[in-house]
């Protein structure tokens, strides 16, 4: 078992053909880039390359390897570091992604780097690709699409937030709304859609054109100061720091 991680980690990684195994207490999206590799989750195997990813929620033990020389982006996410719905992790899987998807993960592998704020904006980056990506009927069965949700609020971060119009749209009182959005997101929609927020910030932050206060307005904030005092709050340096140092690549707008 990994020691605990309390930021998100990127890395490339090549997989042998002599099957390991591993565990480890955070979740973790091993997305293909080059070549291909196989993985298995309490029996169930599967073989990704450029156009898949495996989903492995933490204390799932998997085992790999591959045949042939392969690369692939592996991000580790402990739990609550980006904002992915908690529900995305319920299961292990391997998934199909779009093109879309497969940029991003290139993108990020052409501009590799060891930062710590690398990590936090890679790992944005990609998550909000993906989970632009996802559909995950076995939440209609719960009554909740948090895939669905998830993308509603990503396209609507510069507004306040009106659970009531949200539950409404999704066809549920407020009680209710609020207890299945719990259970999927692990978390409130206000503090979710604020950690969404943030998130989004990191990776607008990466293209100098756009102004702090353009940034605070679009992902929501009042104004530039409260942006970035919920900025330094979460990451521990202002944005104006954080740009200084950015890994330089562009999060698409829109989703």
């Amino acid at each position: 078992m990994s020691a605990p991680l309390h930021r998100p980690a990127v890395s490339l990684r090549r997989y042998a053909a002599a099957q390991a195994s591993d565990v480890h207490d955070f979740h973790q999206i091993v997305l293909g880039l080059d070549g291909s590799m196989d993985m298995a989750v309490n029996g169930n195997g599967a073989r990704i390359d450029c156009s898949g990813a495996w989903i492995i929620p933490a204390g799932a033990r998997h085992d790999y390897w591959a045949d042939g020389d392969n690369r692939q982006l592996v991000l580790d996410l402990p739990a609550a570091s980006v904002a992915v719905p908690e529900r995305y992790f319920e299961r292990a899987r391997a998934i199909a992604i779009d093109p879309r998807v497969t940029q991003a993960v290139a993108d990020v592998a052409r501009r590799m780097s060891l930062s710590d704020r690398f990590a936090w904006q890679a790992a944005a980056h990609l998550c909000g690709a993906l989970m632009h990506d996802t559909d995950d009927s076995i939440d209609m069965m719960r009554g909740l699409d948090f895939a669905r949700i998830d993308r509603w609020l990503r396209l609507h971060l510069s507004e306040p937030l009106r659970i009531a119009d949200l539950a409404a749209h999704c066809g549920f009182g407020m009680r209710r709304f609020h207890q299945l959005f719990n259970e999927a997101f692990g978390e409130t929609p206000h503090r979710y859609l604020h950690r969404l927020r943030l998130d989004t910030a990191l990776t607008l932050l990466a293209d100098p054109r756009v102004t702090l206060i353009d940034i605070a307005l679009d992902v929501g904030f009042a104004d530039q100061s409260a942006f970035t005092h919920a900025f330094s709050k979460r990451f521990g340096i202002s944005p104006g720091q954080w740009r200084s140092g950015s890994g330089g690549f562009r999060s698409p707008r829109g989703g």
